[in-house]
Parts: C-alpha cells; sequence; structure tokens
C-alpha cells in the first residue's frame, strides 16, 4: 500500500484513494443547493490539505474550505458476540460560487 508517513502530515495516497465516495443524502442536497457545499467520505488518515487538493484536481473547481467529522464505530450486538461499526471520515467541501460538480 502507499501509506508511507509524509514529513508534513498525512500519508502518501493517490487522489482516488483520499476521496473514497461521494455522499448523497437529504442533508448534503440542501448543502448543495444552497451554500455549494459537497459531502464526501474520505480516507480516515487524510488531512485538509490533501482532501483540497484532491478534490480540486478530481473534478477542476477551485476549494475554498474543506471541514471533516469523525464517525467512531458503534458497539454492536452480533447474535452471541459483541462487534464494532467501522470508523469513518467525511469532509463538507465548499466551492467558490462560479464552480460546480455534476456529479450531484
Amino acid at each position: 500500500m502507499a501509506e508511507k508517513q509524509a514529513k508534513a502530515g498525512g500519508p502518501n495516497l493517490a487522489y482516488h484513494q483520499i476521496v473514497v465516495a461521494p455522499m448523497v443524502s437529504e442533508k448534503v442536497t440542501h448543502l448543495v443547493e444552497r451554500r455549494n457545499t459537497y459531502g464526501f467520505q474520505v480516507h480516515p488518515l487524510a488531512t485538509k490539505p490533501q482532501i483540497k487538493e484532491a478534490v480540486e484536481k478530481l473534478f477542476d473547481v477551485a476549494v475554498v474550505q474543506v471541514r471533516t467529522q469523525v464517525h467512531r464505530g458503534k458497539r454492536r450486538r452480533f447474535k452471541q458476540g459483541y462487534g464494532m461499526t467501522a470508523t469513518w471520515k467525511k469532509a463538507y467541501v465548499t466551492l467558490s460560487e462560479k464552480d460546480r460538480i455534476t456529479l450531484f
């Protein structure tokens, strides 16, 4: 894997490894319409500058702001034992007013 530790923070990841998937939900749809903000599921070790660069390169847009949230895994019961759901990270990316991502 290409997860060598970089000197300036975060692992060295390719752009398509940083942005895992777009988030399509009612909340994200409202954010796109009202604030030009898009939601993405991102690699858990990706930093804000890495996310900004990846979105700019993948979608050819200008990113103004990146906000991230880490969703911790929850304890769940499975038949006779307990387990954990996965921990994952999401990013809300605000674009400049002239840019749009047609994927959404």
